[in-house]
């Protein structure tokens, strides 16, 4: 999600109201680790989380909107998620690189606008966030120690989800998502590798956990940005910071991907998220603004919001108010609009 200790890229999703699992019989699951799913339920959504409504209207009121800012003077924002109960949006505040090797602090902020922020971790190493299905962690994609982590949200107690390739350290793991039988994708640009040692031989990528075990799903992506999957869990997004593009993978049932196509191509991708209706919101840091497209790839609209905008997820109580942050480096902000369709919960 970040290009550069002074500029950091995103993506970032909505959140899951892990009580719905709960009440409807699905079994909390470990980050990364796989649980069976019922035939009737989408590997994508837990069950319960996006209404069971196919007439879905426009997601947008309109082909050209603004969102509003509701709360600023952060240093850079990225990763932001929704909490639904009680109700909060997660965020990383990234600081600038510090060090000899030139590593970004990074701390995730508690929001409930337009209160003040409280620090929910500090020293996170955070950038891209999401919500486990269960509703108990967040899944960060943590570049202080180049690996992807889960926070309880009960204690903060931090543990390990993805450590390392085949032996070889990642890059700087920069955003993430997670389909509801546990399995997690996360993307794995340079941008805040800092001077640490390349150990995956000038090659950015994107992976997969499954059990625990770490799996390389594309090395060929320059710069891989936002992650992001479709709410049936058939499609994996990426996008492609280095190419001007955005990718669409085939997933199939055991979480692997198949064919690899180009869904889109707007200026810079960084952060994104989806609707309940499979839409996809990308935002463009280069723009200032997220594009909208249907599931097939047409473009439905713009959001504009504030300069670098890195990502955006869903929340509020019906999960329709969409939050994007965006800003410039020492006064980052939110931005907020309501639009017609929920949001994915991740």
């Amino acid at each position: 999600m970040s290009i550069n200790a002074l500029r950091t890229s995103g993506r970032a999703v909505g959140a899951v109201i892990g009580t719905a699992c709960l009440l409807l019989g699905v079994a909390p699951a470990a980050a990364g680790t796989v649980t069976a799913a019922r035939a009737d339920t989408p590997p994508g959504a837990p069950p319960g989380v996006c209404p069971a409504d196919t007439g879905w209207g426009p997601p947008l009121p309109g082909t050209a909107l603004s969102a509003s800012r509701v709360q600023s003077g952060f240093q850079f924002l990225e990763g932001p998620v929704w909490v639904a109960d009680p109700g909060y949006l997660l965020v990383s505040d990234l600081a600038p690189a510090t060090g000899a090797e030139q590593v970004q602090p990074s701390t995730i902020r508690r929001l409930v606008p337009p209160a003040p922020a409280e620090t929910f971790v500090a020293n996170a190493g955070s950038n891209g966030l999401a919500l486990t299905p269960d509703g108990q962690r967040i899944l960060a994609a943590t570049h202080d120690n180049r690996t992807v982590s889960a926070f309880q949200l009960s204690d903060r107690a931090r543990s390990v989800v993805a450590a390392d390739y085949q032996g070889r350290a990642f890059n700087s793991p920069n955003d993430v998502t997670v389909r509801a039988d546990g399995v997690v994708y996360f993307t794995d640009p340079s941008f805040q590798r800092g001077r640490r040692p390349d150990a995956m031989g000038g090659r950015t990528g994107v992976f997969r956990v499954v059990n625990g075990q770490v799996a390389l799903v594309d090395n060929s992506v320059r710069q891989p940005n936002g992650i992001a999957l479709s709410p049936d869990g058939s499609t994996l997004y990426v996008g492609a910071f280095g190419e001007n593009r955005i990718y669409a993978y085939q997933v199939r049932p055991d979480g692997s991907t198949g064919q690899r196509t180009v869904f889109a191509t707007i200026a810079s991708p960084d952060g994104v998220t989806v609707d309940c209706a499979g839409n996809v919101y990308w935002v463009s840091h280069s723009e200032g603004r997220v594009h909208v497209f249907s599931p097939s790839g047409a473009a439905l609209g713009t959001i504009s919001s504030g300069t670098q905008a890195t990502n955006a997820a869903f929340g509020g109580t019906d999960r329709r108010t969409l939050y994007i942050t965006a800003g410039r480096t020492g006064d980052y902000g939110i931005y907020s609009i309501q639009l017609g369709v929920p949001g994915y919960p991740f």
